[in-house]
This record gives structure tokens, C-alpha cells and sequence, in this order.
């Protein structure tokens, strides 16, 4: 903490899933905590299943040594946020935030009806909870919705030679139709390497998502705990994609996620693809979400100062941090 440096605010806060997230998580409701530094917002809603460490970890760690990932990137954004604020602008003029896919957690046919209805292209299922159920299912929407593509998220809740047996017993025309798998399985050079030349399937690698991480061939970027502009230059050397997601938390995360989004596309033109920065709607809705619109491709940008939400913001019950 600089001198100049006030001691932060925080708001608790709850969500509540409308399902299961993940494959790992048995969680329906999720508690974090919106900080306030010197007038900028920001927000901690850590994932201990991912290996984030607890709230009250991260609040202790906010007011001392600051060491973790995830509160040294919410005072990042908190500083962004005051800063544009200060100056009575908001944070995404002039910026054009990536389309998105469709996040879908447990997706059921009239799930993914919806999403090619509210205009996605692609669809993002959370898999790995039943691999079996899960590729039956996957064969019928392929044949169902034949211009969709599909992106997979297993959480690495697979071993390798699973991961391998369940992408090798699709049909064929379900394994055309998907765009990447997301961490099939615990991250290595040597297994990814040999489930790639296996599967012939593009690999995306989020969870262990690192400068080193080479045998992927996407790289998935979550500006609410990692380093976008690092990722990005070592995407570039290994001629990786990369996508930006949101960390699947408050609309206040979500919209710096967005914001990252459209900053790297300025900085490295052509490198960001479509985008996973959609996910308010995987909660019940509340005065934050509603400030995001719709469900669509289309990110929007909620009106204020900074990444927005003015009056939303200043109305929360603010405490002291011890």
C-alpha cells in the first residue's frame, strides 16, 4: 500500500447459480467481496475448487502483503477504474469489446436453442461431470444445429487416455464442428503434445495458462487473475489464439474482463478471437446483471465513469477493511 494510498472499502456480496458451474464445483451460491481503493472498483470472487486461495484469505491478503494473483489484479483494476474516473470518463470509450460464445453449464437442447436464437455462433459447454452422457449428447445437437461450434471445458476432470477415448469416440462430424477443447486434462507438454497429434483437435489451456504453456494452441486469458499483455506476447511466439474470458463472477469482473478484452485487440490487432466475456446470465439477475442487457454476442458496456455502474457502486454498504 502507497503512502498516498487510503485503506480499502469492501461490500460482501452473493450470487446464486441458476446450476452447477463446473465439473468440479458442487456449489450453487457464491460469495465475494466488492473493494473500493481511493474511489476505484474492483472486485475478489475467488475459486478455491481452481485453487484460489478462500474470501477471507483474500481480504487478509488485500490489507497486508499483497501476494496473490487475484487481489493483485483487483487493485489493478481498481486503479484503472479511478483513474477514468477522475476524469469523468468511462473506460470504454472508443473501445470495441470482442463478440463472445455461450457459456453454457449444464446445456440442455432448449439451452442451446436459446443461444442460436439470441445470435451465438459458437456454444461453450462445461463438461466432464459424464463424459458418456455428455458425448451422446453432443453427436445429436451437432446434427441438430449443424452450423454451431463447439467449444469444450472439462476443468481438466479427465486423465489423458480418458480425454483421448472420449474425443476419439465422437462422430466425425462432431469433431469437425469443435473449435477447441479446454483443459481435457492436467497440463503437460508431453501429454497435450500426444493428445493433439491423437486427436488432431486443438487444445486450449486456461487453468495452467503460463508464458511456457506451448503444446496448446489456444490460449485462454482471464484478465480477473492473469496478466493479459504477458499472455499475449507469449501467445505470439508460439502462434497461439487467444480468448479472454470472464471469471464467472460479478458483472463488476465480468466488465473489466471486457474492457482487458478490447485493450489487448488494440495492442496486438488480429490476435484476440471470439471471446468468452458473457456469463451474467449463468446467475439469478439482479441490479448489476440487468445493467448488462441481454444475453447476446454483444458485449454491453454499462453507462457511467470508469467500467460504469455508478450509482449501483455508491449505493453499496461499504465497510472498512479491518
Amino acid at each position: 500500500m502507497t503512502p498516498l494510498e487510503s485503506k480499502p472499502l469492501i461490500s460482501r456480496y452473493r450470487l446464486r447459480a441458476h446450476g452447477f458451474l463446473n465439473s468440479i464445483s458442487k456449489r450453487r451460491e457464491f460469495e465475494g467481496a466488492l473493494i473500493q481503493i481511493d474511489g476505484g472498483f474492483a472486485c475478489i470472487h475467488p475459486w478455491p475448487e481452481l485453487g484460489d486461495p478462500s474470501l477471507e484469505k483474500c481480504l487478509a491478503d488485500l490489507a497486508g502483503a499483497r501476494r496473490w494473483p487475484i487481489v493483485k489484479r483487483a487493485i489493478r483494476c481498481a486503479e484503472y477504474d479511478r483513474v477514468a474516473r477522475t476524469f469523468e470518463h468511462s473506460l470504454f470509450e472508443e473501445m470495441e469489446v470482442p463478440e463472445s460464445h455461450a457459456t453454457l453449464a449444464k446445456g440442455t437442447a432448449s439451452d442451446i436453442a436459446l443461444a442460436v436464437e439470441a445470435g451465438f455462433s459458437t456454444i461453450k459447454l462445461k463438461t466432464g461431470r459424464d463424459p458418456a452422457a455428455e458425448a451422446k449428447f453432443l453427436d445429436a445437437m451437432v446434427a441438430e444445429f449443424p452450423s454451431v461450434k463447439w467449444r469444450l471445458d472439462f476443468n481438466e476432470s479427465l486423465e489423458p487416455d480418458a480425454a483421448a477415448e472420449f474425443l476419439l469416440g465422437l462422430a466425425e462430424a462432431t469433431r469437425a464442428a469443435i473449435d477447441f477443447v479446454e483443459d481435457p486434462c492436467p497440463y503437460s507438454e508431453s501429454a497435450w503434445t500426444t493428445l493433439h497429434q491423437q486427436t488432431r483437435l486443438k487444445l486450449a489451456v486456461d487453468r495452467e495458462a503460463a508464458p511456457l504453456s506451448a503444446a496448446a494452441q489456444v490460449m485462454i486469458i482471464k484478465p480477473v487473475i492473469d496478466e493479459p499483455f504477458l499472455l499475449a506476447e507469449a501467445a505470439l511466439q508460439h502462434r497461439q489464439r487467444v480468448v479472454l474470458t470472464s471469471y464467472m463472477d460479478h458483472p463488476l469482473g465480468q466488465t473489466f474482463a471486457a474492457w482487458e478484452a478490447a485493450r489487448l485487440e488494440l495492442q496486438f490487432p488480429g490476435l484476440v478471437g471470439l471471446c468468452g466475456l458473457q456469463t451474467h446470465h449463468l446467475f439469478e439477475p439482479d441490479a448489476f446483471s440487468e445493467m448488462l442487457g441481454p444475453w447476446s454476442p454483444t458485449f454491453q458496456a454499462p453507462e457511467g465513469h470508469g467500467l460504469g455502474f455508478d450509482d449501483l457502486l455508491h449505493a453499496q454498504p461499504w465497510t472498512r477493511l479491518y
